[in-house]
Formats: structure tokens, C-alpha cells, sequence
């Protein structure tokens, strides 16, 4: 392997956004996209009024189905292919100019898709299941559009909905993430002034030197001040318009749409936030173990993600991605052998530049191949984020035989397979690490549940705070500001100076610009990841005989169906208590070893 950072290979799809193959399947997609606009024409593919005959549903249904989930996969590797050159360069103009050029086409795609959902929610679904095949394969499908159908405006104001969305939240979204990917800020660091992109100068929240962090978190802080009035308008703008079609489509606020879409219900999350604000205390005893490790009375806000210990071991790229394939073989060959595919066939963007998106991602490309990006640390978490990645895509691995209609994963259910990945290498690190290698590895662990759990907590206070005072008025900085301070004293307590917040997070989250409550279903792949994780250690064999299973129908079954598969019952605290007890042993073992244990 190589020792340099690699980037990922898109040329085994195209040659290039100008090539004459990407031209021609370009063309293919939207001739398709006309025949199957013509099919649901034909078909009445729209709300019906009065459902059909079953026999006849049946058979419009077991129509229009293939094409239409052909056409979807279709979109989806055209839409990776070209967000895979935005992603990495948001400068090149090119790749922006097919990206919109593609998105106007997806907004077609879009529309059938909400016609398709309308007409099947308003079918007998029961009895259309009972009479087709391709019905009883789509059947937890079915019955989500039945509910989805309910929540929907008119055609017509649907359609304009979907067109509108291009000059509207879509394209505050692609502003967001073009403005914030190219943000530079002027800092001093060891005397020397640097001008860093944005990616960078978070990445100064991960240096040893507190002097270098302080610096990194003010520079931060005053750039995202000079842009926070485009930012803020961004937000408004997203917000506002999430808050206006979540009335119009019926339901009580954007957060029970979210739990639609996150298959999950009120109970689930309350038992989890329950949960986690039992969990706290035990977090701010990691954060002030944390602080005594670092020699200071409490962290600050840029001590967060500061290594602790004495020069913690640095995983080199090259290194880690061998030790990542060692240690899944630890489970099985095959997630081993695949995670080797990922590297040998070159699906992972690793370095930081200009340009480039922050943090890291996993994206289904075609079939069972993903691409990955991240900015790679040489640390245990650059290896742990890698490893997280790569369930992702281990997950989309097991979901390639299934339609594209079966691979509807919620996000609550999107990350077990990369938390349970992450702690497959979290655990093998441990093994063989001394003592100050076991603080770095546990501290890059509870540093991460303590983003997924305390940070997310906030972001989802944020969050619903904003969208219940969105619903008045547009939001100022200073009133964004305050709302994100207020939400981490919650959370954070004293665990954190309050002194040395980040007001400006909710300018730094790209998740705020996207879907609306982009934020608790990570606690709950964490927590359910964990409990998974115990549930193999406690029967190896036969957990994987049902894993890759529960994997391939993540968008098959909701989240409490398939967990009580496992034994657990998400509706309940006792089990989310459970998963946490993980975390606490790990915080014991933790504060144990800042105490010199």
C-alpha cells in the first residue's frame, strides 16, 4: 500500500465528467426519465381517490415497480460519480455546473417518486400485498406510503414544492457548503502566520500544544463571525421552509416527521434521551479525568478532542488500513476481504486540501462498491474514523441484492454496522496497549460518545429550539449564538468552562442545512451498535449467522422490529441503560488510569 494519503478512483465508472461515456448514460438516464414519466402517466400513477381494484393494483404495481427502482439505481451512481468531484474541490466549476445540471433532472426522478408513494399509500395495501409478489417484496414500503400518502399536499402543490426547492433550501444548502469548504482564516501558531482553510484550522483542535488549540478556537470563532450573517440567512432560510411544509403536510411539528423518516416513534427517542441525561454525570467525570490528565481545572471547549498522554502512538495511513484488515478478520474473511477491496481498489479520498469537504462520509456508488472520504489524521481516531467508514460500506455490501426501494435505511439505523466496526478496532487496539496508549484509545473512544451523546443532545435542543422559534420570526446571530450556548451549558454542565463555549456550532454543522433532526439517530447507532456488539461477544457464532441478515433489511423492517430480533426493546430505558454501561466501564477504567491506576 501506499505510504502517501491516497484518493479515491472514479475512473473505473468514467473517464471524466467530459467524457463521451458519461455523455452517453447522461443521455441514457433522461430517456429513461421521459419513458417513465410516460409510464405513470399512462398508468395514473398519482393519489387515487378510489383504490383500485386489488387484481388491477396488482398489476399497474408489478408495472411500474422494475423501471422505477432500475431508473433510481441509475440516478444514484450518476448523482456519486459528480458529487464525488464537488465533494473533494468545491472550486471546480465544471463539476458544479454538471451537478446542477444533474439536479434539475433528480427533481423529475423526485416527483415520480412522491407520485409513485402517493398512489400506492392510497391502495388497499393489505389486500394488493395478498395478490403480488413484487408487492409482498415491498411490502414494509407499502405500508410506509400508506402513512406518508397522509402527510401529503396536493399534487400539484407537491410538484411546485420539488421545483421550488432548487432556489430554495437546496440551494441554501449547496451555498452553505460552498461557502463554509472555502473559508480561510489568518492564525498565528509557534510565531509563524498561517492562513488555513477551514478544515484545517479545526483540525488545530487535536494538537498538543493548548497554546495551538487556543489559537485554532479563536481564529475559528472570529471567521465564523465574519460570515455568520450569510450563514444565519442560509439557516433561516432551511428552517423556515421545513416549518412551513411540515404544517402543510400534516403533521404536528418537524420532529414527528423526522421520527417518520427515522422509523422509530416518541417512546423510542424519549427512553433514549432519558437515558442519556442519566448519563451525564458520568461524562463530566470523563471530561474532568480529561482536564486532570491535561494539567488544567476544566476543559475548555478547544480541550476536547486534545490528546492526553505522553505521545500517543501515531497511526501512519498505511499502517492502520493493515491493521483494520487483521482485525476484522477477527469476526469474519468476509468483512476482511472487503475492507482489503477498499484499499486496493482505491474507494477511500484520505488527505485534507483546499477545497475539500471536512469530517468524513461513506456513499454508495453502484452495486456493492462505496467511496469513502475523510481527512486523515495520523491518530487512533483518523484509524477509528476509517474503520467507522468502512462499516458504511460494509453495510452497503450486504444491502446490493435488495431493490433500490428495500435500501431505504433510516438514519437510526444507518450506523450499525460502522459503530460495530469501530468497535471491533477500539477493542483489538486495547488489547496489546500499554498504559499510556490505553488513555489515548479511551480517550479518542469517550471522546467520540460524548460528541454522539452530550454534543448530539445539544445539537438536537438547538435544533428544536429553533424550529419552534422559527415558526415566529426569522432568528438573528446573536439570538443563534445564545440558543447553542444555552444548549451545551444543558448538556455540558460543569464538565466544560462556560466561559469557552462555541456559540457559532450551529454555523460549523453542516447537518443543520440538510435534513431537519440530522442529529439523534448517531446516539442511537451508537447505543444500538454497543448492544449489538455484546449480544456477538456473548454467542460469536450464532450473532453471525443473523447479522449480515439484520444488515441486508435495515430498509425491511423499523428500527423496534428488527431489534427484537436481538432480544431488545427500544421503547423501554432498561435497554439504552444497558448499552450505556458500556460507556461507563470505559469512563471508570479511564478515570481510573488519570489517577495513576
Amino acid at each position: 500500500m501506499k505510504t502517501d494519503l491516497p484518493r479515491w478512483d472514479m475512473s473505473v465508472v468514467y473517464p471524466g465528467l467530459d467524457s463521451p461515456e458519461f455523455e452517453r448514460d447522461l443521455r441514457s438516464f433522461v430517456r429513461a426519465l421521459d419513458e417513465l414519466e410516460g409510464l405513470f402517466d399512462e398508468a395514473q400513477i398519482e393519489r387515487a381517490e378510489t383504490p383500485l381494484n386489488p387484481d388491477l393494483a396488482a398489476g399497474v404495481l408489478e408495472r411500474v415497480l422494475p423501471p422505477f427502482n432500475a431508473l433510481n439505481d441509475q440516478a444514484w451512481t450518476l448523482s456519486a460519480y459528480v458529487y464525488a468531484f464537488v465533494t473533494v474541490d468545491s472550486r471546480d466549476e465544471y463539476a458544479q455546473a454538471r451537478l446542477s445540471e444533474l439536479e434539475r433532472q433528480m427533481v423529475r426522478l423526485s416527483k415520480l417518486n412522491t407520485r409513485l408513494t402517493a398512489w400506492a399509500g392510497s391502495q388497499e395495501v393489505d389486500a394488493l400485498i395478498e395478490r403480488s409478489d413484487a408487492a409482498r417484496q415491498h411490502a414494509y414500503w407499502l405500508r410506509r406510503a400508506r402513512v406518508a400518502a397522509e402527510h401529503m399536499m396536493s399534487p400539484v402543490e407537491e410538484s411546485l414544492a420539488a421545483d421550488m426547492s432548487l432556489t430554495g433550501s437546496s440551494a441554501w444548502s449547496k451555498f452553505y457548503g460552498n461557502l463554509t469548504s472555502q473559508i480561510q482564516a489568518t492564525v498565528e501558531l509557534r510565531g509563524e502566520r498561517q492562513t488555513l482553510t477551514m478544515s484545517m484550522l479545526r483540525n488545530l483542535a487535536y494538537d498538543p500544544d493548548r497554546e495551538v488549540r487556543r489559537a485554532g478556537y479563536e481564529a475559528e470563532l472570529q471567521a465564523w463571525e465574519q460570515h455568520a450573517m450569510p450563514i444565519a440567512s442560509a439557516l433561516n432560510a432551511i428552517k423556515g421552509e421545513t416549518n412551513l411544509l411540515t404544517r402543510k403536510r400534516g403533521w404536528d411539528s418537524p420532529l414527528h416527521a423526522a421520527l417518520f423518516r427515522s422509523a422509530i416513534d416518541e417512546a423510542t427517542l424519549n427512553a433514549m434521551l432519558d437515558a442519556a441525561y442519566e448519563s451525564f454525570p458520568d461524562f463530566r467525570r470523563y471530561l474532568h479525568a480529561k482536564a486532570r490528565l491535561l494539567g488544567i481545572e476544566r476543559c475548555a471547549w478547544y480541550d476536547i478532542f486534545a490528546p492526553v498522554g505522553k505521545a500517543p502512538r501515531a497511526w501512519a495511513y498505511d499502517e492502520a488500513a493493515q491493521f483494520i484488515i487483521e482485525q476484522f478478520a477477527t469476526y469474519s474473511q468476509k468483512m476482511s476481504d472487503f475492507a482489503r477491496r477498499a484499499f486496493e481498489e482505491h474507494w477511500i479520498d484520505a488527505p485534507p486540501q483546499p477545497g475539500k469537504r471536512d469530517g468524513a462520509f461513506c456513499m454508495r456508488l453502484r452495486r456493492d462498491e462505496s467511496r469513502i472520504l475523510t481527512n486523515y489524521k495520523p491518530a487512533f481516531g483518523g484509524m477509528s474514523t476509517l474503520a467507522h467508514e468502512l462499516g458504511h460500506a460494509y453495510h452497503n455490501l450486504c444491502l446490493a441484492e435488495r431493490t433500490y426501494l428495500q435500501r431505504q435505511t433510516p438514519m437510526t439505523l444507518a450506523e450499525t454496522a460502522s459503530i460495530f466496526c469501530e468497535t471491533i478496532i477500539r477493542q483489538a487496539a486495547l488489547r496489546d496497549a500499554d498504559r499510556e496508549e490505553q488513555i489515548a484509545i479511551l480517550e479518542a473512544s469517550l471522546q467520540g460518545a460524548c460528541q454522539v451523546v452530550v454534543d448530539i443532545t445539544s445539537r438536537f435542543l438547538f435544533e428544536k429550539a429553533v424550529f419552534e422559534q422559527r415558526a415566529a420570526r426569522e432568528l438573528s446571530v446573536r439570538e443563534l449564538c445564545e440558543i447553542m450556548r444555552d444548549a451545551q451549558r444543558q448538556t455540558y454542565g460543569d464538565g466544560l468552562d462556560e466561559n469557552a463555549l462555541h456559540p457559532y456550532m450551529w454555523a460549523a454543522k453542516p447537518h443543520y442545512y440538510g435534513s431537519a433532526f440530522y442529529n439523534y439517530p448517531y446516539m442511537f447507532g451508537l447505543l444500538f451498535g454497543l448492544g449489538l456488539y455484546a449480544q456477538y461477544l456473548d454467542a460469536p457464532d450464532r450473532f453471525r449467522a443473523r447479522y449480515d441478515d439484520l444488515l441486508s433489511r435495515t430498509g425491511m423492517a423499523d428500527a423496534p422490529t428488527l431489534a427484537a430480533e436481538f432480544g431488545f426493546d427500544l421503547r423501554t430505558p432498561a435497554f439504552w441503560r444497558g448499552a450505556f454501561d458500556a460507556i461507563r466501564q470505559d469512563i471508570d477504567r479511564f478515570e481510573a488510569l488519570a489517577q495513576g491506576g
